[in-house]
């Protein structure tokens, strides 16, 4: 969809004629939410209100792509679907609050919708502001890399084609109600990514 996800109509006229949803829409960028929080804010939590009210009306199945950076920092080992949630910048936490609002439509009126959650994706054409996309770039153009802190720290990365699959699986049996990790398998410190 593209237009305004804050459109009523726009959202009504779209989702009316579809058999399922998968909610994509969102600012994402940590940093960006740092210096700007607004349209996280709008786009992550208002714009997610509005696609699950259409999908209510419609009656229609929807996947809310979340991400596990709700989870924040986890130092105790792996985050599960049932983990407390503790976003640790605005991005995260305008995800978080998508994810509470999804799961309220859900108890309170029925709202047949599942919640991913993926860590890292990588893959061809991904916008350039990403670690791997923007560091690729960077060394074509023989220019030095920053790395914030030590770079020791430690993502799931999952390449876009399996997080894809992971979501059509969501999509077409999935419980609603329920969230669903995606991912947890390749665990690489950006340090790692960076000499890779």
């Amino acid at each position: 969809i593209q237009g305004d996800i804050n459109d009523d109509h726009l959202m009504d006229s779209i989702i009316k004629n579809v058999e399922y949803v998968v909610n994509f829409a969102a600012e994402t960028h940590v940093d960006r939410s740092i210096s700007n929080p607004k349209p996280f804010i709008i786009s992550n939590v208002l714009g997610a209100q509005n696609i699950f009210d259409s999908c209510l009306k419609h009656n229609k199945r929807i996947v809310h792509i979340s991400t596990d950076e709700v989870y924040g920092s986890n130092s105790y080992g792996k985050a599960n679907e049932s983990s407390k949630l503790n976003p640790s910048s605005p991005y995260s936490a305008s995800k978080a609050s998508a994810d509470l609002i999804a799961l309220s439509y859900f108890k309170t009126y029925g709202l047949n919708v599942s919640i991913t959650r993926c860590g890292n994706n990588y893959g061809v054409r991904q916008y350039p502001e990403k670690l791997i996309p923007f560091f690729i770039k960077k060394l074509k153009n023989q220019e030095l890399v920053t790395l914030y802190g030590n770079g020791l720290n430690e993502r799931d990365w999952v390449h876009v084609k399996d997080h894809c699959e992971g979501i059509f699986k969501v999509l077409t049996s999935g419980m609603a109600g329920s969230i669903y990790n995606i991912g947890d398998v390749e665990h690489y410190s950006n340090l790692e990514i960076t000499n890779m």
